[in-house]
């Protein structure tokens, strides 16, 4: 399980077929060295395997289903991505739970200034910023006013949604501490509702919980 709480980002470099899967390359100096073989982090809010770890570099296999559902598979040499890793148990929960699995891709429509460019208070450090993003029809049920939402595996707050698209305020720090500030209007965006509010949905209707995350295990690891 994840936070959402991007602890630094790392730069794509490579995604080459090997058989039956992708392998991408990943420069990730500062977590690269953490890692082990056969550990979880997030990349870009997608949970992946680390292999062959080092201490600027780390693999990880990316199966088909997985390119076909994120945006890994959009990505050029030189993108930055996001990198987290798992929470322990009984960890302050900075963000919200975020499995990894992410639900589609949405099309990130604007990220704009809070305050106009052209104003003299205007400093691109310190404004915050208006993120726009079209969602994929099969998320949309899950977005709440309020609620929250991970975009690119950050945990952000949803301010609006207007049925199709979601609008969110991003403060000065997330913005330049993630890729958000790397990406431009048009880019595909990994989206992962909240699975509380998708395990709510599912009970709600009755149906089979897709998902192993229970409301038991949410209490029982401090969450």
């Amino acid at each position: 399980m994840f936070t959402g709480i991007i602890e630094r980002t790392g730069t794509f470099l490579s995604l080459e077929r090997r058989g039956g899967v992708h392998r991408i390359t990943v420069e990730a100096p500062g977590i690269a060295e953490r890692l082990r073989e056969g550990d979880s982090l997030a990349v870009s809010g997608v949970c992946l395997t680390a292999l062959e770890p080092g201490p600027r570099y780390f693999y990880a296999d990316v199966a088909q289903e997985t390119l076909d559902r994120t945006s890994l598979g959009a990505l050029k040499a030189g993108a930055q991505v996001n990198l987290e890793l798992p929470a322990a148990a009984g960890s302050p929960m900075g963000g919200h739970v975020v499995q990894g699995h992410v639900d589609g891709t949405g099309l990130l429509t604007a990220l704009e200034p809070v305050t106009s460019e052209s104003s003299p208070a205007f400093d691109r450090r310190t404004t915050d910023w208006t993120l726009k993003v079209r969602v994929p029809e099969n998320t949309r049920a899950w977005m709440v006013d309020k609620g929250s939402v991970a975009i690119e595996g950050i945990s952000l707050t949803i301010a609006a949604f207007d049925g199709e698209t979601i609008s969110i305020a991003i403060l000065p720090l997330t913005y330049w501490r993630t890729n958000l500030h790397t990406l431009k209007a048009g880019a595909p965006v990994n989206i992962e509702a909240d699975v509380l509010v998708k395990l709510a949905a599912q009970q709600q209707r009755g149906g089979r919980q897709e998902s192993d995350l229970t409301a038991e295990w949410l209490v029982a690891n401090g969450y």
